[in-house]
């Protein structure tokens, strides 16, 4: 497994390991079935892992804290602080306060078992409280060595830059793939302009561009991806033909769609580290072999042409959820 180095010296396996579909969002958790993809990711050489207090409203963070209490000096652990829930799973909004900052960051060194978190990202800005009040909380549990580097998640060029004036941001976190990309405009290259790593979440299309989702009723009734415009309506099949034509060109690169479209976000630059997430081994390992596809400037093109920016039809989010994306 080849590194990357995220930021001024965070460095990292070149693939990390998205964690959230283990305890919700995706359908049925499978508890068994998760650990063992954990240890495969380790077999294979993934040392970053992603996860945050709200994925299964702290359950995530519990099941990590199992891998963790014998591979710790092995692990670079990201989490993520600042979207509200109840006991319930009930949505409560958004909150970048300073001493929720600090309880926040607390309540996930106990879930995770660990002394100090690697990356901590604020997971979306909150409107109501100045960037600078909640970077330099951040900063604060820096000096303490709760924390080791900040991240932020869906931040806006403008408030990356205000963050980054408070203290050194080390990674930044957006949804990025062959149907996702805006940051090209602003983000990443405010990212590279500062030094700062760039963190690809849902490098896959939310599963799409793997060409195993071929209709709306393949998603189980608690799939989050049903209330997602992407995968209703006339929306759904038009993507499908991108990924049709993602497909094909994947055939004559003898890889799989999956592995082209992680491919493409590797080649994007030796400063972004995808975070595909998986709960089975086999979508595991074959996420890992998008590592040995090369991509020509030819192929590049190729898949400009069938991809181009914009070609997704609906919002990433529906309106609620989009409210909160590159504040």
């Amino acid at each position: 497994m080849k590194s990357r180095i995220l930021g001024r010296g965070l460095e990292v396996s070149a693939l990390g390991l998205g964690c959230m579909s283990m305890s919700e969002f995706y359908g049925k958790s499978d508890e068994a079935e998760s650990l063992a993809t954990l240890e495969r990711a380790f077999e294979l050489g993934i040392t970053f892992l992603d996860t945050a207090d709200m994925y299964g409203v702290g359950r995530n963070e519990e099941l990590l804290s199992k891998v963790l209490k014998k591979r710790r000096e092995r692990v670079v652990l990201a989490t993520k602080f600042g979207i509200l829930r109840g006991k319930d799973g009930s949505r409560l909004g958004i909150s970048g306060k300073p001493d929720y900052v600090r309880s926040a960051c607390e309540a996930s060194l106990r879930r995770l078992g660990i002394d100090a978190i690697d990356l901590y990202y604020q997971h979306r800005v909150d409107p109501e409280t100045p960037i600078e009040e909640t970077i330099g909380a951040m900063a604060a549990l820096v000096k303490e060595g709760k924390v080791r580097h900040l991240g932020l998640s869906e931040a806006s060029a403008a408030t990356i830059r205000r963050a980054h004036a408070v203290h050194p941001i080390t990674a930044v976190q957006t949804e990025y793939s062959l149907w996702s990309r805006d940051p090209e405009d602003e983000i990443l290259p405010t990212c590279r302009a500062l030094g700062i790593g760039f963190v690809p979440y849902s490098p896959l299309g939310r599963g799409f561009l793997t060409g195993q989702i071929k209709r709306f009723e393949d998603l189980a009734e608690d799939d989050f991806r049903r209330f997602n415009p992407r995968f209703q309506g006339e929306n759904f099949q038009r993507n499908l033909d991108v990924v049709r034509r993602v497909e094909t060109l994947a055939a004559e690169k003898r890889c799989t769609p999956s592995q082209l479209a992680l491919a493409w976000v590797l080649a994007r630059g030796e400063d972004v580290v995808p975070i595909p997430g998986t709960t089975r081994r086999k979508h595991l390992e074959e996420n890992v072999g998008a590592l040995a596809v090369e991509l020509t400037a030819r192929d590049v093109s190729a898949i400009d042409e069938v991809a181009p920016k914009g070609v997704a039809a609906g919002e990433r989010y529906a309106p609620d959820g989009m409210r909160f994306v590159n504040l």
